[in-house]
């Protein structure tokens, strides 16, 4: 593959990624990566010396990740942002805390149920997990889990009174979700001995 189709091809990943985290329509996993973007769009963009970078720095799999772990450390508007060592930095932490994901879950469930009712909303305020989780004393990926197997995304939106910061916070959560690679059985297990050990 030459370097052009290199660079078209990191920026069409760029592309896909970046309508998946950001718009209600498009869903990266139905369309298989796919959009309509064309190489002249390519040729004529500006800052296509960012995309030529990071294919020589990474393969395609591995960009899928760095600009998924961006996505959810920062919400990037501009590849120029992470195309340096500060997106690379934020590569490397992704990885470890996904390396470290079983343990990672457990020390943060232990750290929830420190606290009652952390799935609570109450008045309308963010429960007790959203917080932690917002202040990053919660990895994402937790939440993101225990929303998978618990299912109460949809209660919060029910209850939670504010529809600016929470809805975008939301929409990155699920879009995150399919992107983490965990066993799903296993993970019920360990939530199910913890909530038996503090009945």
């Amino acid at each position: 593959m030459n370097d052009e189709n290199t660079g078209f091809a990191a920026f069409a990943l760029y592309n896909a990624l970046h309508l998946h985290f950001t718009s209600n329509s498009y869903d990266y996993f139905k369309y298989n990566g796919k959009t309509n973007v064309s190489k002249d769009s390519f040729s004529r963009r500006k800052d296509k010396f960012h995309f030529y970078k990071l294919s020589r720095r990474y393969s395609l799999d591995q960009l899928r990740e760095f600009y998924v772990a961006n996505w959810i450390d920062s919400d990037f508007t501009w590849v120029g942002n992470v195309s340096g060592a500060e997106g690379e930095e934020v590569y490397k932490k992704w990885q470890k805390r996904n390396q470290s994901l079983t343990y990672n879950f457990e020390q943060d469930i232990i750290h929830l149920f420190e606290t009652e009712n952390w799935l609570k909303v109450k008045n309308g305020q963010y429960p007790y997990l959203l917080e932690e989780s917002m202040r990053n004393n919660i990895n994402v990926e937790t939440l993101c889990i225990l929303n998978d197997i618990m299912g109460f995304f949809p209660m919060w939106e029910e209850k939670i009174s504010d529809n600016l910061i929470w809805p975008v916070y939301k929409l990155k959560c699920e879009r995150y979700t399919p992107f983490i690679k965990y066993d799903k059985e296993k993970f019920k297990t360990i939530l199910k001995e913890r909530i038996k050990e503090y009945a």
